[in-house]
C-alpha cells in the first residue's frame, strides 16, 4: 500500500467539526488546534489553514518566513461573509494559496510550491545574535532556531558541553516577537536538589523555614518571555513532575499553598547528556521527555565545523583584548591550520579559553603566532597526531605575493646585467604590505601599524602599488 501524503491543518482555534476523520482515507493528517499556528512537520505536503478572520494573523505571517515553500489551502465556512479585495490580497501574499469550503470534500493536492527560501542572515545580523560563522551544520541549527522562534513551542537543545546551547537559546528569544520580554536562564545542576522546586516554581511566606516573604520563582519571572533550563537532565524526579504540570496546564503552583498562577512562557531546555538514555534507566520521566522534545535541535561539536574555527578565534581575540583592556592583537594566518586541526573536546568554550590565555601571555606583542599555542599540544591524547591542512595565506581577495618574503629579499644578488632598484624595492614593499594585510585579515588600520606607517600613508602605498581591488571590500577600522 502506497504511503499517504501528509496534510497539516492549523484550525486557528476554530472547530474542525471532525472533518479530519473524513479526510483520513486520502491524507495522513496532523491537526494543530491552537489560536496561533504551530510549525508544520517537515514532511508536510499541504498546509490547510482555517481562515475565520478578515486578514491573516501576525503569528501566521511570522511562520511563513520559514515554511513559505509549502502549498496552502485556506478554508472558509460556507456561511461566512465574502472577503474584501484588500483582505483577499493580504491572504494572497502568503504564497502558493488556493481557497476552499469547510466541508466533507477531501482537499486535493497539486499546487506548485514556491521556490523562495528563507532570507539568510547577514554577518552583522548573525553577530548581533552571538553567531559567528555559518558551516552547513550550524546553518541547519539556525534554520530550526528561526522556525522555533516563530512559535511558542518548547525547544530541546542537545549536544556536548561547550557547543553554544545557551547562545542558540538566546538567539531564539531575540528572533521571537517576545524579544522585549525577560530571558531567564537557570542552570539546574547548580541548584541544590532540595531547592530546585522553590527556585523554579516559587513559594509563599511561611512555606518552609526561612521563607520570610513571597517569592515568585523563575517561571513567573520569565512570564511573557523565555525560560532557559540548562542541564535539565539533572533535575530530581519530584521537580520533573511539577515541570510536566506547568508545561501541560501553563500554570504554576507555588510551594506553601494558594491558588495556581497562570504563566505564558516559552520554555527552552538543554542537556549535554542523552535524555532518552536517562528515560531508559529511569532517571528521567518519559512523559516529560515527550513534552520537551517538541522542536529538537542537535548542536554539532566544534570538530564537525572546523571551517568556523578561524572566525571564532578572531572573534574571541578581539573580545578578550577589549575585556582585559589590552591593545588589539592579530592572529598570524599560520595559526589557522593548527587551530582547525585540534580536536577541541571542550568545543567552543575551550577555544575561547585558549585564545584568552594566548592574548594575556603575549604581553605587548601585536601578533599571535603558533608558538603562543604550543600549550594545546600538551593536552592531546597520547599517540594522537594532528593532521593540518596545507597552509594557505588569505588576503581577503587581494593578490597573493609571488616574490620571496623579506627574510630572503635582503640577500638578493645583483645580476651581471644589473637590476631596477625601484622595481625591487616596490616588490619587497608590496610583499610586506600583503603580509600585513593577511595577518590582520584585511584590517588596513592595524596593517599600517604593523609596518610603522600612518593609515593615510598605507592607503597611498596601496593605491600606488595597485593593491586596491574595487570588487573586494577590505575591512577598515577595528573589527567586531
Amino acid at each position: 500500500m502506497a504511503a499517504l501524503h501528509r496534510l497539516h491543518w492549523s484550525t486557528l482555534g476554530e472547530s474542525s467539526e471532525g472533518l479530519e476523520n473524513a479526510w483520513a482515507s486520502a491524507w495522513e493528517i496532523s491537526v494543530d488546534r491552537g489560536a496561533s499556528p504551530a510549525l508544520p512537520p517537515r514532511d508536510t505536503d499541504l498546509w490547510t489553514i482555517s481562515a475565520p478572520g478578515v486578514e491573516p494573523p501576525a503569528s501566521l505571517l511570522r511562520l511563513l518566513t520559514e515554511v513559505g515553500a509549502l502549498p496552502i489551502l485556506l478554508l472558509r465556512s460556507p456561511g461566512a461573509s465574502p472577503l474584501s479585495p484588500v483582505a483577499l490580497a493580504a491572504w494572497g501574499r502568503l504564497g502558493s494559496v488556493r481557497w476552499g469550503l469547510l466541508n466533507s470534500e477531501v482537499p486535493q493536492g497539486g499546487l506548485r510550491p514556491l521556490s523562495s527560501a528563507p532570507i539568510p542572515f547577514t554577518a552583522t545580523q548573525a553577530l548581533a545574535l552571538g553567531l559567528v560563522g555559518f558551516s552547513p551544520a550550524m546553518a541547519a541549527v539556525v534554520a530550526r532556531a528561526r522556525a522555533a522562534a516563530a512559535t511558542r513551542a518548547t525547544v530541546l537543545l542537545s549536544g556536548e558541553s561547550g557547543t553554544g546551547k545557551e547562545v542558540i537559546a538566546r538567539a531564539i528569544h531575540q528572533l521571537s516577537e517576545d524579544r522585549e520580554q525577560p530571558f531567564v536562564s537557570v542552570h539546574c545542576g547548580a541548584i541544590p536538589e532540595n531547592l530546585v522546586e522553590s527556585e523554579l516554581f516559587g513559594y509563599n511566606k511561611g512555606a518552609f523555614t526561612d521563607a520570610r516573604k513571597d517569592t515568585p520563582g523563575k517561571f513567573r519571572e520569565a512570564n511573557g518571555g523565555t525560560l532557559f533550563l540548562d542541564e535539565v537532565g539533572t533535575m530530581p524526579l519530584s521537580a520533573q513532575v511539577r515541570l510536566l504540570r506547568v508545561l501541560q496546564e501553563r500554570e504554576v503552583q507555588p510551594l506553601g499553598g494558594g491558588p495556581p498562577v497562570k504563566v505564558d512562557v516559552r520554555v527552552v531546555v538543554a542537556s549535554n547528556s542523552d535524555l532518552w538514555a536517562k528515560v531508559q534507566d529511569g532517571s528521567f520521566r518519559e512523559d516529560l521527555f515527550y513534552r520537551l522534545d517538541v522542536v529538537p535541535i542537535q548542536m554539532p561539536p566544534l570538530r564537525d565545523r572546523r571551517e568556523e574555527v578561524p572566525f571564532l578565534a578572531q572573534h574571541f581575540l578581539n573580545r578578550k583584548a577589549r575585556e582585559h583592556a589590552l591593545y588589539p592583537k592579530a592572529l598570524h594566518p599560520s595559526v589557522d591550520p593548527l587551530l582547525m586541526a585540534m580536536p577541541w573536546p571542550g568545543n567552543v568554550r575551550q577555544l575561547e579559553n585558549a585564545i584568552e590565555r594566548a592574548v594575556i601571555l603575549a604581553g605587548a606583542r601585536p601578533v599571535l603566532t603558533r608558538q603562543d599555542f604550543t600549550f594545546l599540544m600538551d593536552r592531546l591524547p597520547e599517540g594522537e597526531v594532528l593532521i593540518e591542512e596545507p597552509f594557505q595565506r588569505t588576503t581577503l581577495g587581494l593578490p597573493t605575493p609571488e616574490t620571496p618574503g623579506p627574510e630572503t629579499a635582503n640577500y638578493l644578488d645583483i645580476p651581471a646585467d644589473g637590476l631596477d632598484l625601484n622595481h625591487v624595492v616596490s616588490e619587497v614593499e608590496r610583499n610586506l604590505m600583503l603580509q600585513s594585510l593577511a595577518i590582520t585579515r584585511g584590517n588596513k588600520k592595524r596593517a599600517a601599524e604593523l609596518l610603522g606607517l600612518k593609515r593615510t600613508t598605507f592607503l597611498e602605498k596601496m593605491k600606488r602599488l595597485e593593491l586596491e581591488d574595487e570588487g573586494t571590500e577590505i575591512m577598515e577600522g577595528e573589527p567586531e
